[in-house]
């Protein structure tokens, strides 16, 4: 019996996926729960031009989180920290004081989204990734000065 899934299914699939299961688990747990609908003619034709849109929403977010790389590749962050004797950091840069810098120029990314490469023990110039799509990551300057 194939069936299109309505909702996710753990061990047979995700939803609005066509999957061929026993007449019996169809009939008499899928159905009546509301989890799966069969796979009519009428049925499959509505999954068909769902899958279709789902994938082109993808495609077009992908493409403007590529758009999104390009223009912050351009960008570069001043970061003040306060430095101790020796150039020791008070405490340290993490993602929300990059992101918080970001803020000030009018870019609004989430602090969980942004990693900075390597370990910052004094001034200078770092690197930090964000993951802006999950296939499309970019990277800025991030400049720790002293106050």
């Amino acid at each position: 019996m194939k069936v299109i899934l309505k909702q996710d299914v753990k061990k047979l699939g995700k939803a609005g996926e066509i999957v061929e299961v026993a007449e019996g688990y169809g009939r008499n747990f899928l159905l009546p729960r509301g989890a799966a609908a069969l796979a009519t003619a009428a049925n499959l034709n509505v999954a068909h031009a769902k899958a279709g849109s789902k994938a082109r929403r993808e495609a077009q977010a992908a493409d403007e989180a590529r758009l999104m790389a390009k223009q912050l590749e351009r960008v570069e962050v001043t970061i003040p920290v306060r430095v101790g004797e020796g150039g020791k950091l008070f405490g340290s840069v993490t993602g929300k004081d990059v992101s918080d810098a970001l803020k000030k120029q009018d870019i609004d990314i989430d602090r969980r989204r942004i990693q900075i490469q390597g370990d910052v023990t004094g001034e200078g110039l770092y690197e930090a990734v964000i993951r802006i799509h999950p296939s499309v990551t970019s990277r800025i300057k991030v400049k720790v000065v002293a106050k």
